[in-house]
């Protein structure tokens, strides 16, 4: 299975239980763990960390993309990035399910990005399920933000620090608390 089916079958929902997907999914977690180690283990300039994080998605990350490590991810090859984003200290990405960020949008420390999530039965509970998450433009992520699977946010929406987003954030607003409700309208200048 190459990575590309591997994204395809990821977005359709299906669970990850094959031996050919376990397999695949071992192997990326062994590479994104050699890459964010080499990256978290320093001090390296903002090139050097898109040089990583580029070899770490498996595409050329915009000049504009700018990450304060350390950084981790358990896949790695299913995160999308546009212009202008920034992703501070210590955030986790599980995007096996596939993560996007749009244009211009910031993330605050500690952020845990979820994209899996296991089955409720008891016999189910060792099989996973992917749903993406994706992030409009201009959004705003604050720290310890938790950010669950199939989960969409909205242009220039803010989530608050220490929300645990479970369902969409519609554009121009702002989300907080467990779960995340929405707090107020954003209005535009």
């Amino acid at each position: 299975m190459t990575i590309e089916e591997f994204k395809e079958y990821a977005r359709m929902g299906n669970p990850l239980n094959t031996n050919e997907i376990l397999n695949l999914m071992d192997r990326m977690s062994n590479e994104a763990r050699k890459i964010t180690f080499r990256l978290n283990t320093e001090y390296h300039t903002p090139d050097e960390v898109r040089a990583y994080l580029s070899e770490l998605f498996g595409y050329k990350v915009p000049d504009t993309f700018r990450v304060f490590p350390p950084f981790y991810t358990d896949f790695g090859k299913n995160i999308t990035v546009e212009e202008g984003v920034f992703i501070n200290a210590c955030c986790h990405f599980q995007d096996h399910g596939g993560v996007t960020i749009g244009a211009g949008s910031q993330i605050g420390h500690n952020v845990v990005f979820a994209t899996l999530n296991h089955g409720l039965a008891p016999e189910e509970r060792k099989m996973t399920y992917p749903a993406p998450i994706v992030l409009g433009k201009n959004v705003w992520i604050g720290s310890n933000a938790t950010i669950l699977q199939g989960v969409k946010i909205g242009d220039n929406a803010i989530v608050a620090a220490g929300a645990v987003v479970t369902k969409d954030v519609p554009a121009n607003t702002i989300v907080g608390g467990v779960p995340a409700k929405i707090i107020k309208s954003i209005k535009k200048v």
